[in-house]
């Protein structure tokens, strides 16, 4: 079996790499870096033996559900997860994304992964001699970078994947960021997807139930967008133009940075230069003059929006892709603290979400935040996920077990870390790891990205707020119930629609006036003495 494998990867990183060749526009680099592809192959083909491997051996003569069985399969998760690490830090470029991604994924894959990928994929990224950036820029503007900038600094301010930003000043003396891509990064992609395929199709082929090729179809859909940096800029001025026309009300508090379109290519993005502080620096923000709460409130408003009224939303915003200052040129404070305004960096991935997924998607998270059974299931099966696997996707979700997930009582979807609610959440994708692969094979890939973007900002919020809070929970009822009420509104324009929408509405305010008095009173009782 395992000949067959390695027969396999060599034909199909052959393929592969003729492929990247025949369709490069620099053969003679590409036929360069594709000398690397049989090396990459064998560490592939080793590490997915071995991980099948230890699997097997580990978990060998074990009843299923035991104490002895959790044990050592949480020992080869870890074990396992540390070799996948690896192996994406020595192949790197598209690895480390699918590292990432990995790692923005909780309670979907095992946590013992999440972990490991969590704690180094952000912090170990290959980082791109001067040289090889000046010949980014001789290949993509002609000259190298001094002739484009009165300063340019050689080292960067930080590196990522797919690229790594330098400070610099232009000739008329505006500072910015110049984001360079990783040298030959559009090529290699070509094969490490490949190679990335045949890995997760070998594990699925000795694991029927390890199924994850939906995260390597996403990869190879989400690289070249990715990698186009003219598309990412775009994407940028696109997102600001969503919250000026719709939602007009926090367009004042949404930024993104200006493209110098003149200084830019497909690999070189200059940008305005943000004096910002990172969204997770507690800190810096508070030494801002800017309360963590408002900040928090702030991106669950912001992508409630973009999610439920714009269907086009920045799916990777981990803490190094947000950023907060005082809002500019505003003096006013509330009870002594400044607006916050949200900088919004790497635009590379996005998606659209059609119309139809968008209301039924509101409308889940409209019956999640209010307990409505019978429309957590209704809205469910409508986005894919089949009668019997409504109540997991809801947990999914929301991170909550199913009985909280339908309790009446206001913080049903209140995560707090302490209860053995959370202990039973981080063994959720090992306890339930047959289930959550059916259901993610059945979801649109575009909710799945949904799924790791609320993973992305509940990491933001539990750093920002100690945990998911009732606020944020009371923003997105509010945002997806407006979205909801939109749609009915387009849907039918006669006399009685319009009078039962606005019954709707009143009774919706109605509950979130009782919401908010509530809450004020939890509160009151927070400040009381014990």
């Amino acid at each position: 079996m395992w000949r067959r494998a390695v027969t396999a990867a060599l034909s199909l990183g052959a393929g592969a790499g003729a492929v990247a060749v025949a369709s490069s526009e620099d053969p003679a680099a590409t036929l360069k870096v594709c000398t690397h592809l049989p090396p990459r192959l064998l560490r592939d083909s080793v590490t997915a033996a071995t991980i099948a491997a230890d699997y097997k051996w580990s978990l060998w003569g074990l009843e299923p559900g035991t104490p002895a069985w959790q044990s050592a399969k949480h020992d080869a998760h870890l074990r396992s997860a540390n070799r996948l690490q690896e192996l994406c830090f020595r192949n790197g470029g598209i690895y480390i994304k699918l590292g990432q991604h990995i790692a923005q994924l909780e309670y979907v894959v095992p946590e013992e992964y999440v972990q490991t990928m969590r704690e180094s994929m952000l912090k170990r990224c290959p980082v791109s001699s001067y040289e090889e950036v000046r010949g980014v820029f001789a290949k993509d503007l002609g000259e190298s970078p001094e002739t484009f900038f009165a300063e340019f600094d050689p080292v960067p301010l930080a590196s990522a994947s797919l690229a790594q930003v330098h400070a610099a000043r232009t000739h008329d003396g505006q500072k910015v960021a110049v984001k360079v891509q990783h040298d030959h990064l559009t090529d290699t992609s070509v094969v490490d997807i490949a190679t990335v395929d045949l890995l997760v199709n070998a594990l699925h082929y000795i694991f029927p139930t390890f199924d994850y090729r939906w995260l390597v179809d996403e990869v190879r859909e989400s690289a070249p967008k990715e990698l186009d940096f003219l598309n990412e800029a775009k994407n940028s001025e696109k997102c600001l133009d969503n919250f000026r026309r719709l939602s007009p009300h926090i367009a004042g508090s949404i930024y993104a940075p200006k493209v110098y379109w003149n200084l830019s290519t497909s690999r070189i993005l200059t940008m305005e230069f943000m004096d910002a502080k990172e969204v997770t620096d507690v800190h810096g923000i508070k030494a801002s003059g800017i309360h963590p709460v408002d900040v928090s409130n702030l991106v669950s408003k912001a992508f409630a929006e973009m999610i439920f009224k714009h269907g086009f939303v920045h799916c990777d915003p981990h803490a190094a892709n947000m950023m907060i200052r005082p809002m500019p040129q505003d003096s006013g404070k509330f009870f002594g603290w400044k607006r916050p305004q949200l900088v919004l960096l790497d635009h590379g991935l996005y998606k659209e979400l059609d119309y139809t997924t968008r209301i039924s998607y509101a409308s889940l998270w409209k019956a999640l935040v209010f307990a409505d059974a019978k429309a957590i299931k209704e809205n469910s099966v409508k986005l894919g996920a089949g009668e019997d696997l409504h109540a997991l996707f809801a947990g999914v979700l929301t991170m909550r077990p199913w009985q909280r997930v339908i309790d009446p009582s206001l913080d049903h979807l209140v995560i707090d870390r302490k209860t053995t609610d959370y202990s039973e959440l981080q063994n959720y994708a090992s306890l339930y790891f047959s289930e959550i692969s059916e259901l993610l094979k059945r979801l649109p890939r575009v909710i799945l990205l949904m799924l790791k973007t609320n993973d992305c900002l509940r990491a933001v919020n539990h750093v920002l707020v100690g945990g998911t809070s009732l606020e944020s929970f009371m923003i997105i009822g509010r945002v997806s119930s407006e979205a909801v009420l939109d749609a009915k509104r387009m849907s039918n324009s006669s006399f009685l629609n319009r009078l039962m929408i606005w019954l709707e509405e009143v009774m919706l305010e109605a509950r979130f006036f009782g919401f908010k008095l509530m809450l004020c009173f939890m509160q009151f009782r927070k400040l009381l003495p014990s």
